[in-house]
C-alpha cells in the first residue's frame, strides 16, 4: 500500500500516554491479547487509519512501507497494580528515570513491550508508516511467524523491545529448545547401574561442559545451556524408570543452530532428544540506513546513541531470517525490568522514544525531520 506525506496526523503526547496506560491496564498475557489488540485498532481508526485483526490476531495497520514499526501485544503473566508514581532516588539509581520526580508508570508490560508498542503506534500515525502489533512473542512467536508468511518484505524494520530511549539493538542470540526422553529397567536403588534419570542428568552435564567458556568471553558470544524442567520416576506398572528433560540453548551469531544441535546430540549415549523449530541468531550492521537514522535522531535529543547486543532472542531473529532488509530493535524501558515484579517505565523516556521514532520514520520516508 502506498501513501503520501499527507497521510499523517498529529498525535499529542497526552494521547500517546493514554494509549500506553490503557494498554498496560488491559491484561494481555500470551493467548489473551484480543482486548488490547482491539484498543490498538480503535486508536488507529480514531486517527483515520485503516486497521484490523488478521487471522492469528495481529493488529495490522498498513501504510508506507519505507519502514515497518512492529512490536508485540502480549506480555508474560503477572498482575502489577497500574499506577503513576513520581520517581524516587531508587528509580534514578536503577536507571529507570533520569531525575527524581519524573512520572513513572507501574504495570505488567510497561517495559516488555507495551511501552515500545504504544510509542510505535503513535509514531506510525504521526508519520504515515506501516505498523503491526504481533501476538504470542512471549511463547512461540506465532504472530511474527504468520506475518513473515503473509506479508511482503518492507524496505526496513524497527522491532519494538526495550533498549532505553538512546539504545539501538543490532543483535540477538538464537534459540534452540529440546526434549530428552529415556527409559530404564526398574531395580533396587542399591544397584550401581544408572537409571533413566541419571542418563538424563549425565547427558546434560556433558553438554554443559562442552559449551563451557572462560569467564572473559562475553555472554553474547557464548552458548548458554539451561535445563528448564525435569520429570521422572517409576512408571505406572512399576517395571521401569522414565524421565523427560526439557532443555534450552542460546546460540551466538558466530555459530549456527544446526552446529549446536549436532554438538549436543554427539554427547547422547542413551535416550532420544527431539528439537523444536530453531530460531537462528541475528547480528545486523551499524552502517545501514535505519541504524544511521536512529543515531541522528538520538543525537537531536542531545543524547549519545548506544549500540547494543542482547543475550536473549526476539521476533527480530525471525524477521532477519525471512526479510533481507535493514532492521534494528528499539524501544523505551530498562530491560533489566523485563518480566520483573517491579516492572515500570518513565513517561519522560516514553515521550522521548516517540519523538525519536517519529524522526527515524520521517527520515526513512524521505522527509525532512
Amino acid at each position: 500500500m502506498s501513501t503520501t506525506m499527507k497521510d499523517t496526523a498529529d498525535v499529542p503526547l497526552e494521547d500517546a500516554r493514554q494509549l500506553l496506560t490503557d494498554l498496560v491496564s488491559i491484561p494481555s498475557p500470551s493467548g489473551e491479547e484480543r482486548d488490547a489488540a482491539e484498543r490498538l485498532v480503535e486508536f488507529f481508526e480514531g486517527y483515520g487509519r485503516e486497521a484490523w485483526l488478521d487471522d492469528v490476531g495481529n493488529v495490522r495497520a498498513p501504510a508506507d512501507d519505507a519502514v515497518l514499526l512492529t512490536s508485540h501485544v502480549d506480555t508474560v503473566p503477572g498482575e502489577i497494580p497500574v499506577e503513576v508514581e513520581p520517581a524516587d532516588e531508587a528509580d534514578v539509581e536503577r536507571e529507570v528515570a533520569e531525575e527524581v520526580g519524573e512520572d513513572v508508570l507501574w504495570g505488567r508490560g510497561s517495559v516488555d513491550a507495551t511501552g515500545p508498542l504504544a510509542a510505535m503506534a503513535a509514531a506510525a500515525v504521526r508519520t504515515g508508516v506501516s505498523f503491526v502489533g504481533v501476538v504470542g512473542e512471549e511463547t512461540n512467536s506465532r504472530g511474527a511467524r504468520h506475518l513473515v508468511d503473509d506479508r511482503e518484505k518492507p524496505d526496513a524494520v524497527v522491532n519494538g523491545e526495550p533498549s532505553g530511549a538512546t539504545g539501538i539493538t543490532l543483535g540477538y542470540r538464537g534459540f534452540l529448545a529440546g526434549t530428552y526422553v529415556a527409559t530404564s529397567e526398574s531395580g533396587h536403588t542399591s544397584r550401581p547401574e544408572p537409571n533413566a534419570i541419571q542418563h538424563a542428568t549425565n547427558w546434560w552435564t556433558t553438554v554443559e561442559s562442552v559449551f563451557e567458556d572462560d569467564e572473559y568471553t562475553p555472554v553474547f558470544e557464548r552458548v548458554t545451556a539451561k535445563p528448564v524442567d525435569i520429570d521422572g520416576g517409576i512408571s505406572d506398572d512399576g517395571l521401569s524408570v522414565e524421565t523427560t528433560l526439557e532443555v534450552q540453548l542460546r546460540v551466538p551469531p558466530a555459530l549456527d543452530v544446526e552446529t549446536v544441535r549436532e554438538t549436543a546430540e554427539a554427547e547422547l549415549e542413551i535416550g532420544t532428544v527431539s528439537w523444536a523449530e530453531p530460531i537462528p541468531p541475528v547480528m545486523k550492521s551499524p552502517r545501514t540506513e535505519v541504524a544511521r537514522a536512529f543515531r541522528a535522531a538520538i543525537r537531536k535529543e542531545d543524547a549519545e546513541p548506544r549500540l547494543l547486543r542482547k543475550t536473549g532472542t526476539s521476533d527480530m531473529n525471525l524477521y532477519a531470517g525471512a526479510w533481507d532488509c535493514p532492521m534494528v530493535t528499539y524501544g523505551p524501558g530498562n530491560s533489566d525490568l523485563d518480566h520483573a515484579p517491579d516492572e515500570r517505565l518513565s513517561l519522560t523516556e516514553f515521550d522521548r522514544s516517540v519523538d525519536v521514532l517519529e524522526r527515524v520514520s520521517t527520515t526513512l520516508r524521505g522527509g525532512d525531520d
